[in-house]
């Protein structure tokens, strides 16, 4: 099974996050937990170090600022042995229709934040020679979507990254993995705007938790990891289908609902 020590968790003052953060503290690991609303995460910390007798430690950041994570590997002392990397958000609107201000929010936070914690962590991983570092993708990775073009593009992004650095990380140790949830009864959907970009029956948070943490105990563990047998069965289907039709088809499943 494997055992964090101290973990740090983006994004954990609600949904996925908060949901990591429970299921790590129940495995004995201390926390560091990241988000920008200071009295959610200081609510969960006091829960949790009340039921696990743990410690957890409050964080509030802004990952949409240029040099997040070398920011966050600054203002951290101790070793972390494991990183979630699970803020993000998405947008639903037509391209030419989107505030690009939002879209550059979303790169900043969904791509270039994940991009440059994975960075500021990961070398004290490779010297260990143990931890973990996982990126919450999403099934959008897996075509495009129309109506959520940055998103879909953003994800998929994460999921390419996750699989080189798995490669790159595996000889020394550290384990990297890309989990994919479909759509999940967070406050994803409320920050979006419409639930028209939920496709497929919802999971919960601790679905996708179990699936991640199934991943991390096998002694042998994959790049890529899809939440849920409907979702993995509906992602492994992108690949038979040609990528214009496969396109069309979600933009009309998004549409639709």
């Amino acid at each position: 099974m494997y055992q964090p020590t101290r973990s740090l968790i983006t994004g954990a003052s609600a949904g996925l996050g908060a949901a990591y953060a429970r299921a790590l503290a129940a495995r004995g690991s201390d926390l560091v937990l990241v988000a920008r609303r200071a009295d959610r995460l200081e609510a969960l910390a006091a829960e949790l170090e009340a039921v696990h007798g743990i410690r957890a430690e409050v964080l509030p950041a802004d990952l949409s600022l240029p040099g997040a994570g070398r920011a966050l590997r600054a203002a951290i002392g101790g070793e972390i042995d494991t990183v979630i990397n699970n803020a993000g958000f998405g947008s639903h609107d037509l391209l030419v229709d989107a505030d690009p201000e939002l879209l550059e929010r979303e790169i900043a936070v969904d791509v270039t934040a994940l991009v440059d914690i994975t960075r500021a962590f990961l070398p004290e991983l490779v010297a260990s020679g143990r931890g973990a570092i996982v990126n919450v993708a999403s099934t959008a990775a897996f075509q495009p979507i129309p109506r959520m073009a940055v998103y879909g593009a953003a994800k998929s992004f994460v999921v390419s990254f996750t699989r080189a650095v798995w490669a790159e990380a595996r000889p020394h140790g550290v384990r990297v993995l890309a989990v994919a949830p479909g759509a999940t009864r967070t406050e994803f959907f409320d920050v979006v705007g419409t639930e028209s970009a939920a496709v497929g029956r919802f999971q919960q948070p601790e679905d996708v938790i179990r699936t991640t943490l199934r991943a991390l105990d096998r002694t042998r563990m994959r790049s890529t990891v899809v939440s849920g047998r409907a979702n993995a069965a509906a992602a492994w289907a992108t690949r038979l289908m040609p990528a214009d039709a496969l396109t069309r088809m979600a933009g009309r499943l998004v549409e639709r609902r």
